[in-house]
């Protein structure tokens, strides 16, 4: 296998996903072709994957690495041997969850490494010593839950976490992963044994994006319910806690091994500070867009007033709010057209109740739901782009419709508003470039829209706002050239650290 330049580590997204995330992954190899990428993506233990982009010439090879998915390795090990294995183990996998170090994890590395025979599911997961070991991690922590429901959330992180320290390693100059959680937990486990720098770009916050799935979770209900307050003692913790303190555990490994820790907003540093982030390895890269590109689409006649939900039909971009928002945005503007533009194959089961909701609302002859589209042949006819979403970091169908001179309505998350309303220090000020809406919020997304829809001097304004502000803020090759900066610095340091 070819040594790469940079190691580019995803986690459920490129090159099997469509969306933002994986878009700007796309994007950014074609946009450094003198450097050699090797692709690392982390995906769910099941499903077929077929890639959704095609790899450009610069990425030399690419690892599947399927979470949870384990060899089955040796049978047993000898009784002192195994018992010496998970007493190693167990102490820096309980501080994983409190006190997370590059110490402790290279404690674990090197406990994994000393038996002699390959270690898979049998021993880890299914030996007495594991049951043993199991037992007495319920007893320090969780007491008070569910011992069955410990049982399988306990397998299910720990299957999880040994999937990614068995997995092979790849050689590389430098490693780059795209956000925390496993995926940082990979780049973590790669600067422990190479030694390499390490950077990591979130556009999200995974941590938060986590919590938002794990307190909406119904299979890890607990009489208890949960209690989100870090400051809670250890011993009144749950198994919500549990699932987020492995990912908080995560992302201060990936960010203690890490010389840059980048993110597309200043917004997002907060979060990362209060996940353990360096504040001297903080760097702030907007995300930036062909300008020219999305300027150049004409606006075309149209019958309809048009609206899009442009992004994957998945809960996290809440289609429901804007389903019932068009249902009240139509008894205003009966000939209404709403789009959901992206695809529906992710998560079939939210699809197939958006598509039910959609119907008893009475939106049959309204709403389409396109599936995955290109967007530049979209845009002529799109009059605002809506985005509901419960979670985003810097969306870049803001900026692309808002190129071409679409505004856009958007749930107040991320960097939404900084888009849409303006930097702080934006001088001089531009104007709104579309509105800032709460979240799960129909009616005041639905008024919002049709302040737009019928207010044509309104909308002038904030199409011109928003056109202008990307042009002068969001360029892409401002992002690409910062990134082959960022890299060209790391690889530097990374030769001189092995000359030494």
């Amino acid at each position: 296998m070819p040594i790469a330049d940079v190691c580019l580590i995803t986690e459920g997204s490129y090159p099997y996903v469509a969306g933002g995330v994986s878009t700007w992954t796309h994007d950014l190899l074609l946009s450094q072709p003198q450097l050699k990428f090797h692709i690392v993506a982390l995906s769910p233990p099941t499903g077929h994957f077929e890639p959704k982009y095609q790899l450009p010439p610069n990425v030399v090879s690419l690892t599947d690495l399927r979470l949870q998915i384990l060899p089955d390795g040796v049978d047993y090990l000898p009784h002192r041997q195994s018992e010496e294995l998970f007493k190693a183990l167990e102490l820096p996998l309980l501080n994983l969850h409190h006190r997370a170090s590059l110490k402790g994890l290279h404690t674990i590395i090197e406990a994994l490494k000393q038996p002699k025979e390959p270690l898979g599911r049998r021993v880890l997961l299914n030996s007495k010593d594991a049951w043993n070991m199991l037992v007495r991690m319920y007893l320090q922590t969780m007491s008070e839950s569910s011992f069955l429901n410990y049982f399988w959330s306990w397998r299910g992180t720990l299957a999880a976490f040994y999937s990614v320290l068995l997995a092979e390693l790849p050689s590389a100059r430098l490693y780059h992963a795209l956000c925390t959680g496993y995926a940082g937990l990979f780049l973590a486990r790669a600067h422990m044994e190479t030694g390499q720098p390490c950077m990591i770009t979130e556009h999200g916050i995974y941590t938060n994006e986590r919590r938002i799935e794990v307190t909406s979770a119904d299979w890890l209900d607990d009489a208890r319910g949960v209690n989100l307050n870090i400051q809670k003692p250890r011993y009144d913790r749950d198994l919500k806690d549990y699932w987020i303190d492995s990912f908080v555990g995560y992302s201060k490994l990936a960010y203690q091994c890490c010389a840059k820790i980048i993110t597309l907003y200043e917004g997002n540093q907060e979060l990362q500070l209060l996940d353990g982030a360096d504040a001297n390895k903080l760097m702030v890269i907007p995300n930036g867009i062909d300008y020219a590109k999305y300027a150049s689409v004409g606006r075309a006649q149209h019958d309809r007033p048009t609206i899009a939900l442009i992004g994957r039909v998945v809960p996290i971009k809440d289609v429901k709010t804007y389903l019932n928002a068009c249902a009240l945005l139509k008894n205003k503007i009966p000939q209404l057209s709403a789009l959901v533009m992206g695809p529906t194959d992710e998560d079939p089961g939210y699809y197939q109740e958006c598509v039910a909701l959609a119907s008893r609302l009475g939106l049959d002859g309204v709403v389409t739901f396109t599936g995955k589209v290109k967007l530049m042949d979209h845009l002529s006819t799109i009059d605002v782009a809506v985005l509901t979403s419960i979670s985003e970091a810097q969306p870049l169908v803001i900026l692309e419709a808002g190129a071409a001179g679409i505004p856009t309505v958007a749930t107040d998350v991320g960097a939404c508003r900084e888009m849409l309303l303006g930097r702080s220090n934006e001088m001089p000020p531009l104007g709104p470039g579309g509105a800032v809406v709460s979240l799960s919020d129909p009616e005041e997304v639905s008024n919002a829209l049709y302040r737009l829809l019928s207010d044509r001097s309104y909308y002038e304004q904030c199409s011109k706002a928003i056109q202008q502000r990307v042009e002068r803020y969001y360029q892409l090759n401002e992002q690409v050239e910062t990134y082959r900066g960022v890299y060209e610095d790391l690889l530097c340091l990374g030769t001189a650290l092995n000359n030494t």
